[in-house]
């Protein structure tokens, strides 16, 4: 077997809360090096005192694409593979060993299990697959920000789900610049669908509800376009906005169009419920959330969201059969969704209330 070198790289900024516990988990690595691009607090410190090669350098005008393209700049030619990690993120143990156990000259790029959020208990809620292990001298990173690696000729991408990055976010942490970024990153390529979607997203997030709407229906006439999934979120959150201009029967238009975009994903059935239910139309709200847990499958794409798999629906679902008068799958589910959150006092005291009706 060829010895191949393997570098995890990555940038930094006040990073000091995380960079030990980042620096332990990738300790493996033959090489790891940062470019810290501006950091007031002790993540340099920190990083050097674990053996990590650190390179300080300012990037203005701030762009994610150009922050990693430095970065890689800073790996030896001699290294054949390459381990983008963000410093939120942990690796779980035996990463290289697996790594290594499956790389050959021919592959360019590995596609691994990412878990983006975890809850309380540590359990994954939000996973999809992602691809940021790659060889090295063949990619450049593209877009200011949810910035993408592009090779420079033919690739050849595995799937190997037994790598497992989890994501441990800072939630103090502003993501002001994002808004910005995703503007420019549409101003210069408007054809671009992924980024377009997420602009709309952002706007959403801001409720910018005008914004929201008009640049998701623009996702959504694209002609690259072509994601049901995403094409799916867009329809979502395109009915978010109308909820959140208060015209509600624009959402539920909206959330319907979702549904038959892609009716293999929970979610549309289950945001659409629950607006019924806020209208207290417990009858339309369960039968939509019985569609909901007809698909057993969740995806391995960004586009799943917590709610529609944690205990949310079973929570919602289990309030919804109660006023139906359905007590027993009333008490079922919400001993599903106290399994699911057991510290949560509000579940426990249903729970109390529903048995006394069984």
């Amino acid at each position: 077997m060829k010895n191949y070198k393997v570098c995890v790289y990555a940038i930094s900024k006040n990073e000091e809360k995380f960079a030990a516990r980042w620096a332990d988990s990738v300790k493996d690595a033959d090489k790891i090096i940062v470019l810290d691009t501006g950091s007031t607090d002790k993540t340099v410190d920190i990083l050097k005192s674990k053996g990590v090669e650190v390179t300080s350098k300012v990037i203005t005008p701030w762009r994610f694409d150009i922050a990693r393209n430095e970065s890689l700049k800073l790996i030896p030619e001699d290294y054949d593979i390459c381990f983008c990690m963000d410093l939120d993120e942990v690796v779980e143990e035996g990463w290289k060993e697996k790594l290594l156990s499956i790389w050959n000259d021919d592959i360019t790029r590995v596609r691994y299990t990412y878990n983006w959020s975890l809850n309380e208990y540590n359990k994954p809620e939000t996973t999809f697959m992602t691809n940021k292990i790659h060889k090295n001298g063949l990619y450049k990173w593209e877009h200011p920000v949810h910035e993408i690696l592009v090779p420079d000729g033919e690739e050849k991408e595995i799937l190997y789900p037994n790598i497992v990055v989890n994501h441990y976010p800072d939630q103090t942490k502003s993501r002001s610049n994002y808004l910005p970024l995703l503007e420019l990153s549409v101003k210069e390529d408007p054809e671009d669908d992924r980024n377009m979607h997420y602009l709309g997203r952002e706007y959403m997030y801001y409720q910018k509800w005008d914004d929201a709407i008009s640049t998701l229906k623009k996702h959504l006439n694209l002609k690259k376009a072509t994601w049901k999934d995403e094409r799916c979120a867009s329809m979502r959150f395109i009915a978010r906005s109308y909820s959140g201009k208060n015209d509600i029967e624009k959402a539920k238009e909206w959330y319907r169009k979702a549904i038959g975009e892609a009716p293999y994903l929970r979610e549309s059935y289950v945001e659409l419920a629950y607006l019924y239910y806020l209208e207290n139309n417990f009858e339309e709200a369960y039968n939509l959330l019985q569609q909901a847990f007809m698909i057993k499958e969740k995806s391995n794409s960004y586009i799943n969201e917590q709610f529609a798999w944690n205990s949310f629906i079973y929570d919602l679902y289990s309030i919804c059969a109660f006023n139906l008068k359905k007590y027993s799958e009333a008490v079922t589910n919400v001993k599903i969704a106290l399994n699911l959150d057991p510290n949560n006092l509000r579940l426990q005291l249903n729970l109390e209330q529903m048995e006394k009706y069984v």
